[in-house]
C-alpha cells in the first residue's frame, strides 16, 4: 500500500466524524476569538490604570470581563477536547469492529500465512496511533488557518506594520514542518514495520517456550528479540531525534518572529510612532498568532504516525477472503449430506492439493478419511466448513451450494473437534457453551457425561466455574481433547467433523475418546479424519486419500481384503493387525 493510499484511507472516515470536529474546531475558534477580547480587555485595564490614571470603579467592569472570558475560554478547551476524543473514539471502535469482522471472513486459511504478533500489534497500536490524527492533527490544522487570520483582522486595523511582520514569517513554520516532516515520513513507517516484526517474534515464543526450552534454544531466541529490541530503539531514537529538531525549528522562528515585532513596536513606542494601548495589544496577540501553527508542527508528527500505522491495517482490509460468502439458508437442516463434484483446491498457484475429487457422505452416515500427511485429508474438512472455496468444481449440501450458503447459518450445523485443543480464557462452563448466552445446565451436565469428562470435571478446584487458560495449562491432553468433545455434545450439530480427534493420546484416553466418538456419531452425518486407523475400523465408509485423490474406497473389511494402500497402512500401525 502507497502513502497516497494511507492518507486517502485516513480522510475517507473524516466524513463520518465531520460533526464532531466541526464541534471541536467551533470551540477552538471560538476560545481564539474571546482570547482576542481577553488581550483588548487587559491592554485597556493596564493602559487605563498606568498612563491615564483612572481609577477601580473606571476598570472595573474590564476587571471582571478578564476572569469571566477565562472561564469561558476553558469550557471551550474542555468541550472541544471532548468533541475531538468522541471523534476519534468513534473512529476507532469502528475500525476494530471492521477488523475483527474482516478476520472472521478473511478464515483460517488466509490468516494462517499472518503473524499473530503482528496482527495483534496492527489492532490495538496501530488504531490507537489513529487517535491523535483525528482528535488533535485535523482540529489543529484547521485552527492553524482561523485562530492567525482572525489575529490578522484585529491587529490590522491597529497596527498594519506588525500585520505584515506575522504575515510574512507566518508561512516559515508550516514550511520547515513540512521540510523536516518528509524526512521522518519514511523513518516513521520503518519504526512501526519494526514494531510489528517484533511484537510477532515476541509473541510466537512465548507461544513456543515449551518446545524452546525442550531444544535448549530459549538464550538463542531472547538474543533475537534483544537484538530487536536494540534495533525498534534506535529506530525509535532517530525519529525522536527528527521530532526534536522539527520542534526545535518550530520555536526558534516563531521566537525570532515575535522578537522581530517586540522590537518594533518598541521603537515605534520610544519614537511616539504607536500608544501603548495598540502597542501592548499587538504584543500579547503576538505569541497567540504562532500558537497554533506550532501545535499543528507538533501534531503533524501524529499524520506520520497514523500514516505508518495504516499501511497494515489497510493490507488485512484488503486480503482477500477465503470463505464463502453466499446469503441463502440451508433447506431440511434436520439431516445432511454432503456431495463434492470434481472439486480441485490448491493454495498455491499451480500446486493442487486436491485434484478432482468426488465423493459424497450421506445423512447420518460415518465417513473417514485416511491416509498419509499432507494427503489432503484436513483441506477436505476446511472445505466442508467453508474456510476456503474450491478452484474447480462444487460441493453440495442437501442438494444446494455450499458457496451460496450464509457461512454464519452453515457453522451453525455443525460441530468441529480439531487435533489441537481450542481452548478460551474462561470458565470450563463458558468453554463448553461457548457462545450460548442461555445455557442449560442439564443438557451441559449430560454432554460432559456422554463426552466422560464428568469425573475430572467435578474434581477442579471451582468445579465448572474453574477458570482455564488458553492452553489449558491445568488439563491434561485427554481432558482437553474430552472437553472439546463435551463442547459438541453440548452443540448437538447434525454434522460431526473430527480432525485427528485422537491423536498424541495414551490409550487410556484414546479409549475414552473413541467411546465419545461412538455415541456422538450416532444419528449424525459424521466425518473422521484420522491418523490412528483404530478409531475408524466401525465407519460406515473409509476413504484413502493420497496426493490429494481418492485411491480406495470402501469399509474396513472390504479393504483389508483388497490388500492395497489401507492394508498396508494397518501393516505398518503399531499394536495393531489385520
Amino acid at each position: 500500500m502507497s502513502i497516497a493510499d494511507s492518507i486517502q484511507f485516513l480522510r475517507s472516515y473524516k466524513h463520518q466524524v465531520r460533526r464532531f470536529i466541526s464541534l471541536s474546531v467551533a470551540l477552538g475558534s471560538l476560545n481564539g476569538m474571546l482570547l482576542i477580547v481577553q488581550a483588548w480587555c487587559l491592554a485597556h485595564v493596564i493602559d487605563a490604570a498606568i498612563f491615564r490614571q483612572q481609577g477601580l470603579a473606571d476598570v472595573l467592569p474590564w476587571l471582571l470581563a478578564i476572569p469571566a472570558l477565562l472561564i469561558f475560554r476553558s469550557l471551550c478547551v474542555f468541550l472541544a477536547e471532548k468533541f475531538s476524543f468522541e471523534a476519534a473514539a468513534q473512529i476507532k471502535q469502528q475500525l476494530r469492529t471492521q477488523l475483527y469482522q474482516k478476520l472472521r471472513q478473511t478464515g483460517p486459511i488466509a490468516l494462517g500465512a499472518e503473524q499473530s504478533g503482528e496482527l495483534a500489534t496492527s489492532i490495538t497500536d496501530g488504531v490507537d496511533a489513529l487517535e491523535a490524527y483525528y482528535a488533535r492533527y485535523l482540529p489543529a490544522m484547521s485552527l492553524a488557518v482561523y485562530i492567525p487570520l482572525a489575529i490578522l483582522i484585529f491587529v490590522l486595523p491597529v497596527d498594519w506594520q506588525s500585520a505584515v511582520v506575522l504575515l510574512i514569517t507566518a508561512p516559515l513554520i508550516p514550511f520547515f514542518m513540512i521540510l523536516i516532516g518528509k524526512g521522518a515520513e519514511k523513518l516513521n513507517q520503518q519504526q512501526w514495520q519494526q514494531l510489528q516484526r517484533m511484537g510477532g517474534r515476541f509473541l510466537d515464543a512465548i507461544h513456543g517456550l515449551t518446545t524452546l526450552k525442550l531444544f535448549n534454544a530459549s538464550r538463542r531466541e531472547a538474543r533475537l528479540i534483544s537484538q530487536m529490541s536494540e534495533q525498534y530503539r534506535l529506530m525509535t531514537m532517530k525519529v525522536l531525534r527528527l521530532a526534536f529538531l522539527s520542534a526545535l525549528a518550530l520555536e526558534f522562528f516563531a521566537t525570532v518572529s515575535i522578537a522581530i515585532v517586540a522590537v518594533l513596536i518598541g521603537f515605534r513606542l520610544l519614537f511616539a510612532e504607536i500608544d501603548f494601548h495598540s502597542a501592548f495589544f499587538v504584543l500579547l496577540l503576538a505569541p497567540e498568532f504562532y500558537l497554533p501553527l506550532r501545535a499543528l508542527g507538533t501534531h503533524y508528527h501524529a499524520r506520520l504516525n497514523a500514516i505508518a500505522a495504516t499501511e497494515k491495517i489497510l493490507s488485512l482490509l484488503h486480503n482477500q477472503s477465503s470463505m464463502i460468502a453466499g446469503k441463502a439458508i440451508l433447506q431440511n437442516s434436520d439431516s445432511i449430506s454432503i456431495e463434492f463434484h470434481n472439486v480441485t483446491f490448491s493454495y498455491q498457484p499451480d500446486q493442487a492439493v486436491i485434484k478432482g475429487l468426488t465423493f459424497s457422505l450421506q445423512a447420518g452416515q460415518t465417513l473417514a478419511l485416511v491416509g498419509p500427511s499432507g494427503a489432503g485429508k484436513t483441506t477436505i474438512a476446511h472445505l466442508i466448513m467453508g474456510f476456503c472455496t474450491p478452484d474447480e468444481g462444487n460441493i453440495l449440501v442437501n442438494g444446494q451450494d455450499l458457496a451460496e450458503l450464509d457461512r454464519q447459518r452453515w457453522h451453525q450445523q455443525l460441530s468441529w473437534v480439531p487435533q489441537n485443543s481450542k481452548l478460551l480464557h474462561a470458565s470450563v462452563v463458558e468453554n463448553i457453551a461457548l457462545g450460548d448466552n442461555n445455557i442449560n445446565h442439564e443438557r451441559l451436565i449430560e454432554a460432559c457425561r456422554q463426552a466422560n469428562a464428568l469425573e475430572f470435571i467435578e474434581q477442579l478446584n471451582d468445579g465448572f466455574d474453574t477458570l482455564l487458560g488458553e492452553t489449558g495449562r491445568q488439563l491434561s491432553g485427554g481432558q482437553q481433547q474430552r472437553l472439546l468433545m463435551a463442547r459438541a455434545f453440548y452443540r448437538n450439530s447434525r454434522l460431526l467433523i473430527l480432525d485427528e480427534a485422537t491423536a498424541s493420546l495414551d490409550s487410556h484416553n484414546e479409549q475414552l475418546i473413541s467411546e465419545a466418538i461412538e455415541r456422538l456419531s450416532q444419528d449424525r452425518t459424521t466425518l473422521i479424519i484420522a491418523h490412528r486407523l483404530a478409531t475408524v475400523r466401525k465407519a460406515d465408509r473409509i476413504l484413502v486419500i493420497q496426493d490429494g485423490q481418492i485411491v480406495e474406497s470402501g469399509n474396513h473389511q472390504t479393504l483389508l481384503e483388497q490388500q492395497g494402500v489401507y492394508w498396508q497402512m494397518l501393516q505398518h500401525s503399531q499394536g495393531l493387525s489385520p
